[in-house]
């Protein structure tokens, strides 16, 4: 047999066609207006065997970089990090990956648990009571936050940070016209919020403000002035994206005020993968609760007094009133949040903490080696893992001669800041050796002249 996966044989197409009482495929669509119906071939190449598709999309998939083969300095929302073996071997469980989602959740104990244990950790990480059971990635669960205070706050204008990551204003942009808001952008200064600003717009029809902690450029905002400015506005919530690996070491947003935490896991036990699928998390106060899009898993007793767990909330169109929904989302990303838990639990909360201090250490030192080359960081403040330098060439020029090298370079700021043009965004975690950051250093210096 030449394939590995037979739907149907031409015996059991016609075989099924007669069982309906039809003559062909082409009576089945006659409903169909001819007009709008395809005419011809499409421009396929011929079905071949296994053996040969298998050998042609290897050849195609050995032509894409990975990171096994490349050191990785490029971060800007998806990073590099150490994963456990056992992440993968848990995922791949089938009563694990087949779990789309837990439609009838009392019977999925191991996957209600596994959510469970998500939520707390996120809780921890974010010094918030209440964690849903994960939504798509960061951006949605922003535009989830914005859609929540405005209509907890019955307010249409939000505030957010030019610092906050380019693709997560486009979708809150994108999700704010069809409910007629206002979103207002803050500038930076130094490659943090610019606070004159954000005090100038602030008024008593502002919803929220939006900063990230910490931000695109890998600056550590000052979460503590910001609240103390927003709470004068009383009814103006204060919404955080935060980096959760960053929180292993930074003081978490709950501990500033923040009203709703978010963010995305993908740092935790999630390859790059090409950009996704990840897994966003939404933290946020007992008091809003019952507003968070999605689920919420608890932990209760049965009649026998054995520990289990339950679908608490579930604020979705499908489970009760679609005007009563919080959310259109429709799912979560269960499988992934259970990556991220697994991760999280095999490198433990001390070792959440040494992981984040070697991120600070190895991107300190990489700044430290690319001073000594007179390539001094464009912002002076307090940074997380990621820095921006200034070269002398076009970012994209540079990426290129260093992917030559076996080298992934820095995000070119270029492309979203046009007065940050040849710019670049490094990113330096922890599995960067001191000998991958040597080599990286002195090949940008090199292309840079």
């Amino acid at each position: 047999m030449d394939f590995r996966y037979l739907p149907m044989t031409e015996t059991d197409k016609q075989v099924m066609l007669e069982s309906i009482g039809v003559q062909s495929t082409e009576v089945l669509f006659s409903d169909i207006p001819s007009d709008v119906r395809f005419k011809g071939d499409l421009k396929l190449k011929k079905p071949t065997s296994e053996y040969q598709l298998m050998r042609e999309l290897t050849e195609m998939a050995n032509k894409n970089a990975n990171l096994k083969d490349y050191r990785s300095f490029l971060g800007a929302g998806v990073y590099d990090h150490f994963i456990p073996s056992v992440v993968d071997h848990v995922i791949s469980r089938s009563e694990f990956y087949t779990a789309y989602t837990p439609y009838q959740p009392e019977i999925s104990q191991g996957e209600l648990q596994a959510i469970f244990e998500f939520q707390t950790m996120i809780s921890e990480l974010t010094a918030m009571p209440v964690v849903n059971s994960s939504l798509y990635d960061a951006g949605t669960a922003l535009v989830e936050a914005v859609h929540l205070s405005t209509t907890h706050t019955k307010r249409k204008k939000v505030l957010i940070s030019n610092a906050v990551h380019p693709e997560y204003r486009a979708l809150v942009e994108t999700a704010a016209k069809g409910k007629n808001l206002e979103i207002v952008e803050i500038k930076h200064h130094d490659g943090v919020t610019d606070l004159e600003h954000l005090e100038k717009e602030l008024d008593d029809n502002t919803a929220s403000v939006i900063i990230q902690y910490p931000n695109f450029f890998g600056q550590i905002e000052p979460l503590d002035i910001v609240n103390e400015l927003i709470k004068e506005q009383k009814k103006t919530m204060f919404i955080v994206s935060s980096n959760p690996l960053s929180l292993g070491y930074l003081t978490p947003p709950g501990e500033f005020g923040a009203d709703i935490v978010v963010g995305d896991t993908q740092v935790f036990g999630i390859p790059a993968q090409f950009g996704g699928p990840h897994c966003g998390y939404f933290a946020t106060t007992e008091k809003l609760m019952r507003k968070v899009p999605g689920r919420l898993v608890g932990q209760t007793k049965d009649e026998n007094g054995v520990r289990g767990f339950v679908l608490t909330l579930q604020t979705r169109e499908q489970h009760i009133k679609r005007e009563k929904a919080t959310s259109n989302i429709t799912s979560n990303q269960a499988l992934n949040a259970l990556a991220s838990s697994v991760a999280m639990s095999s490198i433990g909360k001390h070792g959440v903490k040494k992981m984040a201090v070697l991120n600070m250490q190895k991107a300190r030192y990489t700044k430290q080696q690319l001073e000594a080359i007179q390539l001094p960081v464009t912002f002076t403040g307090s940074f997380f893992n990621e820095i921006v330098v200034k070269l002398s060439k076009p970012v994209a020029e540079v990426n290129e001669q260093l992917f030559e090298k076996g080298i992934i370079g820095g995000y070119d700021l270029g492309r979203n800041y046009p007065e940050l043009e040849n710019h670049m965004l490094i990113a330096t975690t922890e599995i960067r050796t001191k000998e991958e950051i040597d080599v990286f250093v002195k090949e940008v210096g090199d292309i840079n002249g």
